[in-house]
């Protein structure tokens, strides 16, 4: 913020405010000033006058949420200094950002994340931050880890409308934030207001040419918001459907296409109970029901399994102020989720080298819940050397999984199609696990100068699985040179030890395989051969260990550049190991116990894995006036590991290497979007680019097994361009924006699809991608 007399408009102050927003400011005299307040994601407060008196005075300001603005306002976005209460680099997207940038099925806030700098989006719609698996990100809804208890990724659905912000973190982390190795990725939602306000997105369906005329992809939302009680309680609730009309062009007529219908809901409230003691609650709701799971030009609709999941998220959160700046919040969570897997049919599941046929192996049912308590307090800023925040907290959770699993079997065919390997599986499916999870923090936000932030901080976690007590110290820091404050170095170290997965603890309970290996003239070669999961303790930890370095700069006009380098080790992760060479005879009758003459694998579990992820990132971002902008952004990464495959009885492949770039790794990737003003008012241009290497995928032969270096293929280079028009207008006193454009205006294919297979006829042929297409959106936003 900044602070100039009104009688002296020239002696200006720049201010900035402590982690709870409380600033303090010693001023000459007595007498009318003027106050500008800033804040990436709020309304510009500009020029507003205050009058001060002899003595103490005590001023509060309030900014507003930015939200989308219809009438001809002016919004500036961003402050003209950096922030040096930031001692990483800022990537976050502001609820606006993801209602104007142009990327596909925009109503999937997964996929709105892409446009992050350093998050990538594999080909199956799961997210990565700074090089790790999906399950590696703590992901957080209003401060409540939201990880899926099943599969510990981000499976819940919240409606676009309803996001305030999304944040990536994954430098220089608080201490408050543990158990995510790949970062943080926290999602804030919108609040109510005192004005009533209601809003509905793409209420009428589409007709699309796809192989025939269909029903296109249809996201119809709708949202309404506002007081329960003016100027004490609000309220927000957003509804957000999905169907989806997946047309495979490379399968015949009539065995082509399925559909699937998503609906998710999120309601928010907040009550202001005194002007101190605030309660915030929300509950979201998701239901997913998706026949022919996994259709694609390899896998007919035999193949494919009828997948229902539903999931609710419970939170509330008790918030009190105190005096000097003290805050203290108490608050629960609670997360239940439920899948079903169901095939088509109990055949034998047949992988031939041009593709799948007969009806998958795997019909499942799984359950999972977490429940969660946290409590933490900002105490009292003090003055020694600087100025000290210190805050302090602990997070309990406790976490369940069960499942029933059952599993057929398959059979790999040879270029021929005569038999190669018949497995099948012995052992119960039926397993539960449950596990509790306990962690202290303690930080210090230590302003040894007006331009020098130092952040020190220490969690501990334990967890009953692993039994461990691990200490995870944080460091961070952001200097910025000369009285302007335009310029940032900023930089840090993290340590942060991961939890334990119960999938991964459940698969020595879980059943096991039997390969039978036959000859050309269908013959006996080996078997049955068995692949085994042994869990044996202890186990350390795994720790993982972030190091950043940057510099930021912000021009004059709200040009903004920023560069990154992020250095990131993972080691002693949990990982299965085959301890043998297929085949080898195993003393004892220790095979005869599982049904078999011999093993194929014997998958210990330990502190087997290693992962490196190296990044430098140059990102340049211009924020305009009316809620316009344009960013771009360049990464140079690599991400690897020694446990690329998570080895399970699910995956019918064996490695015997497991070392290489992880399935999501892209050298090389140049990002760009931008939501831009025309020659004609309440046009604008919203446009995302995107191009980088392919991802990797692994050669196999036609006995399921990885024939060269795990992931040293790649597909072709990716690249998107998507080009929309926006027009917003008044009709019958309501207000409308239309938007109308193209995704993937180049038509490139940007398959997702592979013929791995080295034996087949069709080996390396490419499919899947999406075509060029015309897209519409009509959205109304309530009255004038």
């Amino acid at each position: 913020m900044t602070i100039a007399s009104a009688a002296n408009a020239g002696a200006r102050r720049v201010l900035a405010t402590d982690p709870t927003g409380a600033f303090e400011c010693r001023v000459a005299e007595p007498g009318g000033y003027l106050v500008d307040v800033e804040r990436e994601g709020f309304f510009t407060l500009k020029s507003r006058v205050i009058v001060l008196v002899e003595g103490p005075n005590e001023i509060q300001f309030v900014l507003n949420p930015l939200r989308e603005v219809f009438e001809s306002l002016d919004v500036s976005a961003s402050a003209a200094t950096v922030d040096l209460d930031r001692t990483e680099p800022e990537k976050a997207l502001r609820g606006t950002d993801i209602l104007a940038v142009p990327y596909p099925t925009t109503n999937n806030l997964k996929n709105a994340l892409r446009i992050i700098p350093g998050v990538v989006q594999d080909s199956r719609g799961g997210i990565h931050v700074n090089g790790g698996a999906e399950e590696q990100t703590l992901y957080t809804l209003d401060g409540f880890t939201v990880n899926d208890p099943l599969t510990g990724r981000l499976e819940s659905r919240v409606s676009v409308e309803a996001v305030q912000s999304v944040e990536v973190l994954g430098g220089a982390l608080a201490a408050e934030y543990g158990k995510g190795s790949g970062g943080v990725l926290a999602i804030t939602t919108v609040s109510g207001s005192d004005k009533l306000r209601y809003m509905a997105t793409n209420f009428v369906p589409g007709i699309e040419n796809r192989k025939g005329l269909v029903i296109g992809d249809w996201t119809p939302r709708a949202g309404l918001s506002g007081p329960l009680k003016k100027g004490r309680a609000w309220f927000s609730n957003s509804l957000s459907t999905q169907y989806t009309n997946h047309v495979i062009d490379e399968l015949p007529v009539g065995q082509d296409r399925t559909s699937d219908w998503r609906v998710s809901n999120l309601l928010y409230v907040q009550a202001n109970l005194t002007p101190s003691n605030i309660l915030f609650g929300g509950f979201l709701l998701n239901y997913w029901n998706a026949p022919r799971t996994g259709l694609s030009a390899l896998e007919p609709l035999e193949t494919t399994t009828d997948r229902r999941s539903r999931q609710w998220f419970f939170h509330l959160k008790d918030q009190v102020y105190f005096t000097r700046g003290a805050v203290v919040e108490a608050g629960f969570a609670s997360n239940r989720t439920f899948g079903r897997e169901i095939p088509q049919g109990h055949g034998t599941y047949i992988l031939t080298p041009d593709g799948r046929r007969g009806n998958n192996y795997i019909d499942a049912l799984r359950k999972a819940g977490r429940d969660q308590f946290l409590a933490q307090a900002i105490l009292p800023a003090w003055r020694r050397a600087g100025n000290h925040q210190v805050k302090a907290g602990i997070d309990l959770d406790r976490i369940t999984y069960w499942q029933d699993v059952r599993r057929t079997g398959y059979e790999y065919l040879r270029s021929d199609y005569t038999p190669r390997v018949n497995v099948s599986f012995g052992g119960t499916g039926r397993v539960g696990r449950e596990n509790v999870e306990a962690a202290w923090f303690a930080q210090d936000s230590w302003k040894a100068w007006s331009n020098l932030l130092i952040e020190i901080g220490l969690r501990s976690d334990w967890d009953r699985l692993l039994g461990n007590v691990t200490y995870s110290p944080r460091f961070g820091f952001a200097w910025s040179p000369g009285e302007a404050q335009r310029s940032k170095v900023f930089g840090g170290y993290t340590v942060v030890h991961e939890m334990a997965g119960l999938r991964l603890f459940a698969r020595p309970s879980d059943q096991y395989s039997l390969a039978t290996y036959f000859s050309p003239a269908g013959l006996v070669e080996r078997g049955p051969a068995a692949s085994i999961f042994l869990a044996q303790r202890p186990f350390r930890t795994p720790r993982y260990q972030t190091s950043t370095l940057g510099l930021e700069h912000r021009f004059t006009g709200g040009f903004q550049a920023r560069v990154t380098a992020t250095r990131k080790r993972g080691r002693l992760g949990l990982a299965y190991l085959n301890e043998i060479t297929p085949g080898d005879p195993v003393p004892g009758a220790v095979p005869a116990a599982y049904g078999a003459t011999s093993f194929d694998a014997v998958n210990a579990l330990g502190n087997h894995r290693l992962d490196v992820y190296d990044a430098l990132e140059i990102t340049v971002r211009q924020p305009l006036r009316r809620q316009y902008e344009w960013m771009a952004s360049y990464t140079r990464s690599r991400a690897l590991s020694n446990s690329v495959a998570d080895l399970s009885a699910d995956d019918p492949l064996l490695y015997p290497d497991n070392f290489g770039p992880m399935p999501w790794d892209a050298p090389n990737r140049f990002m760009s979007w931008g939501y831009l003003p025309t020659f004609w008012e309440n046009w604008a241009v919203a446009y995302l680019l995107e191009s980088r290497d392919g991802f990797p995928f692994s050669v196999v032969s036609d006995e399921g097994r990885a024939v060269e270096r795990i992931n040293s293929r790649r597909f072709p280079v990716f690249f998107e361009l998507n080009l929309h028009a926006e027009r917003r207008f008044a009709f019958r006193g309501h207000r409308w924006a239309f938007r109308a454009g193209f995704n993937n205006i180049t038509n490139r294919k940007n398959p997702n699809v592979v013929n791995n297979n080295l034996d087949s006829v069709r080996f390396l042929g490419y499919y899947g991608g999406q075509s060029r297409s015309m897209n519409f959106r009509i959205r109304w936003l309530g009255r004038k």
